[in-house]
């Protein structure tokens, strides 16, 4: 699946909300290795060095697109990208903090992860990281029904089904504590208000309605889309000022003593 580092960044100033108030809650004052798994196209990442300015920093992503669209920010010596899964990649040495940022939900049983991320932190470290929780609002369930019609669903398949890697806020915590951590887990509910014809879908089109795209050729692409933009529409009607959309997400923060 091809990622489009563009796109993703279209709705960059609500996109990027999460990644600095997830930070806020981080309980390290000083670090000198930091990591970014799922780091995408890499702005955020850069980020990260003025929060902890004595910090190396890593950025971690599967993608080769994203991975090149962020080496426009990387810094010599502090800041680097590399391409990597965040199944697969490993740390050279203990990690101060590590974040992952709208990025575990696309791994199925990164849940099962969490220990292993735990035990690359040095005393004193903490892992954070934060998802959506917003699989069973319109700008999904339209997509699953639509994905799984008789239509689509035999051209499609169910690879592109990416919901059931989510888990809820008490299982994230339970296995945050169960891996020596102490745990800060909550939940936020936005409402963005997204400018521009067909906002919603313009902001699925960098996330969700990726690997459905990847299933079809450039037809089908045109003729799946028209049909989920219009239902789109409906649900995420389009005001003067914008149109609403809802969107909720975990977040959590485990601490090595």
């Amino acid at each position: 699946m091809r990622w489009d580092p563009g796109q993703y960044e279209r709705y960059s100033d609500e996109r990027g909300r999460p990644f600095r108030e997830l930070l806020a809650r981080v309980p390290v004052a000083d670090a000198q290795v930091v990591v970014d798994l799922g780091c995408g196209p890499g702005a955020l990442t850069r980020e990260l060095l003025d929060r902890w300015p004595s910090a190396r920093v890593v950025g971690v992503d599967s993608s080769a697109d994203m991975v090149a669209a962020a080496a426009e920010h990387a810094v010599p010596g502090r800041l680097e990208f590399v391409q990597g899964g965040i199944g697969d990649w490993r740390p050279a040495e203990p990690v101060d903090v590590l974040v992952a940022n709208a990025a575990l939900h696309w791994v199925p049983g990164h849940v099962e992860m969490l220990a292993d991320f735990a035990s690359w932190l040095r005393p004193g470290g903490a892992l954070a990281f934060q998802v959506p929780d917003n699989f069973d609002e319109p700008s999904h369930t339209l997509l699953r029904d639509l994905r799984t019609s008789a239509q689509w669903r035999d051209r499609i398949g169910p690879a592109a089904d990416r919901s059931a890697s989510v888990e809820r806020p008490e299982r994230y915590l339970d296995a945050l504590v169960a891996a020596g951590l102490s745990a800060d887990v909550w939940q936020t509910s936005y409402l963005h208000v997204l400018a521009g014809e067909d906002a919603v879908l313009e902001w699925v089109k960098g996330t969700a309605l990726r690997p459905v795209l990847s299933a079809l050729d450039a037809s089908g692409q045109e003729a799946f889309v028209a049909e989920y933009a219009a239902a789109l529409r409906v649900a995420y009607p389009r005001q003067e000022f914008g149109t609403v959309f809802p969107f909720r997400r975990t977040f959590a923060v485990g601490r090595r003593p």
